[in-house]
């Protein structure tokens, strides 16, 4: 365990030199959108130039694979679905374009300098674990559990894809899997579960999964500022090149997330926590 800021060049190239490092997944970002819209600036610094560091760091220590996580966002808004890796990507927001940026740039150094990078574009991860309460399922099972009325601050109806963690990983390690053999390199790939779902049905599907009669509180209109309606991608060139495929779905995934909550307390999101995104 190093500690450090991937701001920091130094740091990042120290560790992965002195650690001799072979495997990177660069996972480290600012992930809230909404987060981004009032901070864009510390937000591309982390999103973006994180991202060239890191790369550079195992351009220079000679890294043997590396996997940069861009995002099913940096898509932008596309009439046609779901989205494909060959989509163009049109950001039009603080977050969805530094995620663009960073995989693009990502790409670049396997075209230019044949380091042995692949981007993935994963629609929303949930699990246990996760703590940020500004996030739609935490909060919503938080609310659920202690008997609050789960907060939607849209109207309900904008619809994304999740994707549970563990299959997350399980995608994570295929792809790395794939560099290994020589395959991947300076391509993209999408993962998610396979469809989508409205917001209002997740979390009515949480309420019924931990067996609660609450209702939903919907304080919002329409789809907020700097979200997308809907988004879920086509995950057909992971399956075809790894074999990879969600394995939980999200039913499963919800009553796995609840009952990680449940034993673990201590994380739950206090009464009057931020209202979730979207």
């Amino acid at each position: 365990m190093v500690h450090g800021d991937c701001l920091d060049a130094t740091v990042v190239d120290r560790a992965i030199g002195e650690y001799e490092v072979d495997t990177v997944f660069h996972l480290a970002a600012q992930t809230i959108v909404g987060t981004a819209g009032r901070a864009p600036l510390s937000t591309f610094e982390t999103n973006v130039r994180g991202t060239w560091i890191v790369l550079e760091a195992c351009r220079l220590q000679d890294v043997g694979s590396v996997i940069v996580a861009s995002s099913d966002k940096a898509y932008g808004d596309h009439d046609e679905l779901p989205y494909r890796e060959d989509f163009a990507l049109r950001p039009r927001f603080p977050y969805d374009a530094s995620k663009a940026a960073a995989d693009l740039i990502a790409r670049s150094y396997w075209h230019s300098f044949g380091l042995p990078v692949a981007v993935t574009r994963f629609a929303n991860l949930y699990g246990g674990g996760d703590l940020n309460a500004s996030r739609l399922i935490p909060e919503a099972v938080s609310a659920v559990i202690e008997g609050r009325a789960p907060v939607i601050r849209s109207d309900g109806s904008p619809e994304r894809d999740f994707l549970y963690v563990e299959d997350a990983v399980a995608a994570y390690l295929s792809i790395a899997e794939a560099l290994d053999r020589g395959e991947a390199r300076g391509e993209a790939f999408n993962a998610g579960g396979g469809r989508p779902h409205a917001v209002r049905d997740v979390v009515e599907l949480i309420c019924r999964v931990a067996g609660s009669d609450v209702e939903p509180d919907i304080r919002g209109t329409g789809t907020p500022t700097g979200e997308i309606d809907r988004q879920y991608v086509d995950a057909g060139r992971l399956r075809e090149l790894t074999g990879w495929r969600p394995e939980i779905d999200l039913e499963e995934g919800l009553r796995r997330t609840v009952d990680w909550y449940r034993t673990h307390p201590e994380a739950l999101a206090p009464a009057g926590a931020a209202a979730p995104r979207p």
